[in-house]
């Protein structure tokens, strides 16, 4: 497909920071590809156990409440061994910063990337690239971006994990994607002003499956649950894969219901409230959200038909479990959650809301911001916060790469694109004046 490049003075100083940001990626990457030999793990089977929590880690738990998982009135100990795929632009951010704070607390192991924050996604995940893997190694919680591979993940984490996850209505995941991508996907490139409601006008036009990061402009939930995203929607294939998925995760959770989710999910770990406090990360502005009309909304739930029928799916089975749970109980439980969020939003929030990215005075409360872009919003702490609460509110509000870093986390690549984004951001305000 022929593609007509914009002309002018911005096109040429975009390639020209892309040439440069590229050429000083590619030789850091060579540096250090000389100056690190290559890790060799031998995939020699060795039987994990049955579980990777410790009776010593289960003695200092307290026995919990009543969970709707066993007989009435029996008490239930607290789950430690968790997959959670993380999913694109379904406020999984929030979530990981939920099992940071509870493996911290609880001094679980964490199978993490190693250089990056994520498992070298958009490849399928593999064992060996969990930091200092060895097989037989004994880990928690795994839960950084991956493309799901069931066998893999299965090999790497105890029989006793409880796998979970999370999905977004399609025509809205698809229009956050959109924005939050755009800059990386050559596709969408030569569309105009209205880039959104161009594409959508006739994707076929603009879409090639075998296009750079094409992978987030169709079907992306059932991409990152490691299925081909461009199948025939109507293939019996489809409707397998969703009840392969259905056997594999014992909680869908869905954020449109988020704290309705949080509950279940709660319930289903056996977790004290505390643990399932949040404040919202990686939110954007308003005024960058595109509005979709109902025919907007149409074309996209269209467009990504696959991720449409697989959230149909799970939205049935999601309110299965809250009628299983009681709607009474939900409707109480959601309410004392959203109550103790606005107690610790009053503790800890400076104004009680997100601001502006030039607007947070501590860097290591910056989120990660999309190419060329500062629509992410972040918190500023209170200078004044009681003592019980200090540690807990720092890192409530703590974004996913900075809580990453202080879990041990080498991110030499994600810093190194961080800092190529930057060097691009002033190469284009330079050439603009």
């Amino acid at each position: 497909m022929l593609i007509m490049l914009p002309q002018g003075r911005n096109w040429k100083s975009m390639c020209k920071g892309l040439v440069l940001g590229t050429l000083l990626t590619s030789f850091m990457l060579l540096l250090y590809s000389y100056a690190v030999p290559p890790l060799q793990v031998s995939m020699t089977e060795i039987p994990i156990p049955y579980s990777c929590s410790s009776y010593r880690t289960q003695a200092r738990l307290s026995v919990s409440g009543n969970s709707s998982q066993g007989p009435p009135g029996q008490k239930c100990l607290p789950k430690l061994d968790i997959m959670f795929m993380k999913t694109h632009k379904t406020a999984s951010s929030t979530i990981l910063n939920i099992l940071f704070r509870f493996g911290e607390k609880h001094h679980l192991k964490f199978a993490f990337p190693n250089g990056r924050n994520d498992f070298h996604y958009p490849s399928f995940f593999e064992r060996n690239l969990v930091k200092n893997y060895q097989p037989g190694m004994c880990f928690n919680i795994i839960c950084n971006h991956m493309r799901f591979q069931y066998e893999e993940v299965r090999k790497l984490l105890p029989a006793d994990t409880v796998f979970v996850t999370v999905l977004r209505d399609p025509a809205y995941l698809f229009e956050s994607t959109f924005h939050y991508f755009g800059s990386i996907i050559p596709l969408t490139w030569k569309l105009g002003d209205d880039k959104l409601a161009e594409f959508l006008r006739d994707p076929r036009h603009y879409y090639d499956p075998n296009g750079f990061n094409a992978h987030y402009l169709q079907n992306l939930l059932f991409f990152d649950l490691g299925y081909d995203n461009n199948m025939d929607p109507n293939s019996p294939l489809v409707e397998e894969y969703i009840h392969e998925i259905d056997e594999r995760f014992s909680l869908v959770m869905l954020l449109e219901y988020f704290d309705e989710s949080l509950v279940l999910l709660k319930d289903l770990l056996c977790w004290e409230l505390e643990d399932i406090l949040y404040f919202k990360l990686n939110i954007r502005k308003g005024s960058t959200v595109s509005k979709l009309t109902d025919e907007l909304y149409q074309k996209a739930t269209v467009w990504n038909l696959i991720d449409t029928k697989l959230y149909q799916y799970f939205n049935a089975t999601f309110w299965h479990k809250v009628e299983v749970y009681g709607m009474a109980r939900m409707a109480k439980d959601v309410a004392r959650l959203k109550e103790e969020n606005e107690k610790m939003k009053s503790i800890c929030i400076d104004g009680g809301h997100p601001v502006d990215a030039s607007s947070i005075q501590e860097s290591a409360m910056q989120p990660w911001q999309p190419l060329g872009k500062n629509s992410i919003l972040g918190y500023n702490l209170k200078k004044r916060i009681n003592k019980k609460h200090r540690k807990l509110c720092r890192k409530m509000l703590t974004p996913e790469i900075q809580y990453l870093t202080d879990l041990g986390v080498n991110l030499w690549i994600t810093k190194l694109w961080s800092w190529v984004q930057k060097f691009l951001k002033w190469l284009w305000q330079e050439e603009s004046r």
